[in-house]
């Protein structure tokens, strides 16, 4: 893919009006209230992770309206001090899989909550073991559209309060630092991150690569990629609930989240990424409130840094978990 969206150092300066609704503050406590409400831990059980330096447990919490949410716990075997943790989100149409597939954060040392992300899981990877009780409101086939006509109702609502909770959940588990918590994520799990940052204000850390959902009104107008084109799909079929759509997904849009977070964060962002276009990114990341920075790859998709990315990341975090003399 060629580049085509706006040059790096327009990108670099690029901080947009985006719309917020006036209510958009107390849209979000009240939701979470509401979930705060129920106790979050509802079963914690172990589980083989195949993996011999690495143990693993089955834990479910309650999320949104108490809803059931899967999650793989996982930290260093045979360690019992309480360590840092990372609560990662994952990428749009992925669940949690297996227990072994994602070690990288467990292996470099953290206690490690992978979020099920609810009614998701059969595009990619190996599944997921969540469903979704919510998705009842009219709506469109994929997570974005549904119930895209009102915000009560608009799945994300459901995920991003999900994503709070998580990290409630892995504050309650055995063996985890409360106050040395980071979120992470790519893709629909980067948003997921984003939005937990402008939610949660104790957050340790935030490590969010190729963000989903930030400017949502610039994605749909300048990609055709998905998950973006689904909003636009719909919009085809449905030609009078413009407005009406552009109003539910301001209430979710990263950027209004970016403004209110104040962790330190890391951010990626591939300049060649039709999926989530870099101005998108980059809007979020120029008006996040909290210390920051960005890693940009210009040769690059979706797929960001990959590797050489994740090594950052893990530097970084060490850096903010342990500080500067920690061996990096």
């Amino acid at each position: 893919m060629a580049l085509f969206d706006l040059p790096l150092d327009q990108l670099q300066r690029y901080a947009p009006e985006v719309a917020e609704p006036a209510d958009f503050a107390e849209f979000w406590a009240a939701t979470l209230a509401t979930a705060a409400a129920k106790p979050v831990l509802i079963d914690v059980r172990p589980e083989p992770s195949d993996l011999a330096l690495i143990e693993c447990w089955d834990v479910t919490f309650a999320g949104f309206g108490g809803d059931p949410i899967r999650a793989w716990y996982s930290r260093p075997a045979g360690v019992s001090s309480e360590l840092p943790a990372v609560v990662e989100f994952l990428g749009y149409g992925r669940g949690r899989g297996l227990p072994h597939e994602r070690p990288t954060y467990a292996a470099a040392g953290y206690a490690h909550l992978l979020m099920d992300s609810r009614g998701q899981g059969g595009q990619y990877g190996n599944g997921g073991d969540t469903p979704d009780p919510g998705a009842t409101a009219y709506g469109g086939p994929g997570p974005v559209t549904r119930g895209l006509l009102d915000p009560a109702e608009f799945y994300y609502r459901r995920l991003i309060t999900d994503a709070v909770r998580a990290v409630e959940a892995v504050r309650a588990l055995p063996g985890v630092d409360p106050s040395r918590v980071a979120v992470a994520g790519n893709s629909q799990g980067g948003g997921l991150a984003l939005a937990v940052s402008g939610l949660v204000g104790d957050l340790a850390a935030v490590l969010t690569t190729a963000p989903f959902l930030c400017h949502i009104q610039r994605a749909i107008e300048i990609t055709d990629a998905d998950p973006y084109a689904e909003v636009v799909r719909f919009l085809a079929v449905h030609r009078e609930a413009e407005d009406v759509v552009r109003r539910t997904l301001s209430y979710v849009d990263g950027v209004s989240f970016a403004r209110r977070a104040v962790a330190p964060a890391q951010f990626g962002v591939g300049l060649r990424d039709t999926v989530c276009p870099p101005s998108t990114v980059f809007a979020a990341a120029n008006q996040y409130a909290g210390e920051h920075e960005i890693h940009v790859y210009p040769f690059n998709h979706h797929e960001g840094g990959e590797a050489v990315h994740v090594r950052r990341q893990l530097r970084w975090l060490r850096r903010r978990f342990f500080g500067a003399g920690s061996g990096f």
